[in-house]
């Protein structure tokens, strides 16, 4: 692999034999390796898991689903990163689900890996220069470095993509029928475990492409509107910004997550910047306002809302993060409206603020009668 500085990161490749080109960041979590690769959150980018050994515990199949019909491991239908990182491969994995390994998974989709690299080299390298642009070749021929220099500089970055377009799902599809009040969700590339939860709290979700007009959303007659968690830049999204403040302005109860708490800071006429190097992981504490309380939650995002930008604007901070004081919640002042940057649902992860989704039914209940 080679980074945009110019650094080269050998290892052994894996799964299929290919050259792609991503954003290289890094996940801390120990476990969850099946989910975060499925996470459309991680489009266009080449995730290095710190977690020394990944894939113990196998694969297990997408039809294995829960109550609620979703699959129980994975957070969409296919593995969304461009290529993975690990440090050791394990080939022979103890798991009574499994039905394949790492390896043979990565085949079957068309993703390549490499393994029996230092991830603590990779992770040093990004928390100290920040994110940075790589290309990422497995093959059994001599791998050309100038050519991938060349391919590498033709490369679009990724503050340049639209990655939203490329996960979200094409079409408008409706979960949990057998109930009567309808939420909405923006699809920006949504994980199951938002639709699992919003479905276990008696909603009927209809799921609505990224750029979808207000006139549309509103013609299914919602109680509530959800804008999910996504890939890329946030200020790529100008459609759905848009919509969100058309939304904000009926006040519809609103909850955002992850991507979708930036959009709705950027509706408002608040900013976000990009972050050195993001916060993606498992084990991320978050402390609520005014309470004080900590809550251990699941993280996945390279942006953040400007604490400056929000000021005089109608939200104010509901969550900021423990180790550098990021915002990760909001909450507007006089609108139905809830944003929280951290991933309520988990997948993988601690369930400390599930009750996120409790308090957007709440939200819901001051407004409407279900």
């Amino acid at each position: 692999m080679l980074l945009s500085d110019g650094t080269i990161i050998k290892g052994k490749g894996f799964g299929a034999p290919k050259r792609v080109t991503g954003e290289s960041v890094f996940n801390t979590g120990m476990v969850g390796y099946t989910e975060a690769l499925t996470d459309p959150s991680y489009g266009g980018q080449i995730l290095c898991f710190t977690y020394p050994l990944i894939g113990n515990y196998g694969v297990p199949k997408y039809e294995n689903k829960d109550e609620y019909g979703f699959p129980k491991y994975f957070e969409s239908n296919k593995i969304q990163v461009r290529g993975t990182i690990i440090h050791e491969l394990c080939e022979k994995p103890s798991h009574w689900a499994s039905v394949k390994n790492l390896n043979e998974w990565l085949l079957e989709e068309d993703i390549p890996g490499i393994c029996d690299v230092d991830t603590r080299f990779l992770t040093q390298k990004i928390r100290t220069h920040g994110v940075m642009m790589s290309i990422l070749e497995t093959s059994e021929k001599p791998i050309d470095i100038s050519e991938l220099k060349n391919n590498l500089q033709e490369t679009k970055t990724y503050e340049q993509m639209n990655l939203v377009e490329e996960v979200t799902d094409k079409n408008f599809n409706t979960i949990g029928n057998q109930y009567h009040n309808t939420i909405v969700v923006i699809d920006c590339g949504i994980k199951n475990g938002i639709l699992r939860n919003l479905v276990k709290k008696g909603f009927k979700v209809v799921r609505v492409r990224y750029d979808t007009p207000i006139k549309d959303i509103i013609s299914h007659k919602p109680v509530g509107i959800v804008v999910s968690n996504g890939p890329g830049d946030p200020k790529i999204c100008s459609s759905t910004i848009k919509t969100i403040k058309e939304i904000i302005e009926m006040n519809i109860p609103l909850l955002g997550i992850c991507l979708g708490h930036q959009l709705i800071a950027l509706a408002l006429e608040g900013d976000t910047y990009k972050m050195k190097y993001g916060h993606r992981g498992q084990n991320k504490a978050c402390i609520e306002i005014p309470s004080n309380r900590s809550y251990i939650t699941s993280q996945n995002h390279g942006y953040s809302v400007d604490e400056k930008s929000i000021e005089g604007i109608g939200l104010k901070k509901w969550f900021v993060n423990a180790d550098d004081n990021t915002i990760e919640g909001m909450k507007h002042e006089n609108k139905s409206c809830l944003a929280v940057q951290f991933h309520p649902e988990a997948t993988p992860g601690p369930y400390d603020t599930e009750f996120i989704f409790d308090e957007f039914r709440s939200m819901i209940l001051k407004e409407v009668k279900l």
